[in-house]
């Protein structure tokens, strides 16, 4: 499933993003950039030593990320650049999607400044910070798109990256909202 907005194509698709050639790859982290579990970890390993050495060089020289993003070198991976979010640990309370908007405008807008013109995007939240897939991919799906539409021709291709099967279709249904 794909569609356009601001001339960006944005895409649900199934796959590693650690292996995509992408100029940005976002990282669904936490506040101190330690990259342990889930799809960081997977990340860091994929990057090699040089992806944590980095995150930890940054909450050194600028504190927590607990609000806008964080950037670091890709490592090993094919990506150019790691572009580090904290999404919200999800409470039910009506101050989750909100956070949740804030986070993907944080990556898209770290991703513009270094130039990219390709991101590949988790389902932030969606994992160990209990969000439930359905909701966090159809926000995601929103706010990609509505981003993409008051900033046209910054980004070229936005990928909505699911791992397996089901966070696909979550993505896939997003868009299918977010077309509307």
């Amino acid at each position: 499933m794909e569609i356009t907005c601001g001339g960006t194509r944005i895409a649900a698709v199934q796959g590693d993003l650690t292996a995509m050639d992408l100029d940005v790859v976002v990282n669904a982290a936490n506040e101190r950039l330690a990259h342990g579990g889930g799809l960081a970890a997977a990340l860091s390993r994929a990057g090699g030593p040089a992806v944590q050495e980095a995150s930890t060089r940054w909450v050194r020289e600028l504190g927590p990320v607990d609000h806008g993003a964080a950037i670091t070198t890709a490592g090993d991976m094919p990506a150019r650049a790691l572009v580090h979010v904290v999404g919200p640990r999800y409470r039910g309370d009506g101050s989750d999607e909100p956070a949740l908007r804030a986070a993907v405008d944080a990556a898209l807008h770290a991703a513009a400044g270094l130039g990219a013109r390709s991101i590949g995007m988790p389902a932030i939240s969606a994992g160990i910070f209990g969000y439930p897939l359905e909701e966090s991919a159809a926000v995601i799906a929103d706010e990609v798109a509505a981003w993409c539409t008051r900033n046209p021709g910054i980004l070229d291709d936005v990928r909505l990256v699911g791992f397996d099967p089901a966070a696909v279709e979550a993505f896939a249904a997003g868009l299918r909202g977010a077309e509307n």
